[in-house]
């Protein structure tokens, strides 16, 4: 899913592709929220503070259900070290 669906803004490495992407590596950055916010974020979709652009609801996708959604938020927590 993430690499379907997240990848093309924040890239391979959960670093972010493009400028105000978050970068979820960071300690203390975008992983760091609860998982029901993080949750709510992916699926309404998000603006962070000081991007240009927001984050779709679903990244897009409007395919995703909620297991899919659960699915990519374990899926950066295990990657990304958070």
């Amino acid at each position: 899913i993430y690499s379907q669906t997240c990848v093309a803004c924040h890239g391979i490495t959960g670093e972010g592709a493009i400028p105000g992407t978050p970068d979820f590596t960071r300690l203390g950055g975008a992983l760091s929220k609860s998982d029901a916010e993080l949750v709510r974020n992916i699926t309404a979709g998000f603006q962070s503070p000081g991007s240009p652009m927001a984050m779709p609801a679903k990244g897009g996708n409007p395919d995703l259900n909620a297991a899919d959604v659960r699915a990519v938020l374990d899926y950066m927590r295990e990657s990304f070290g958070q």
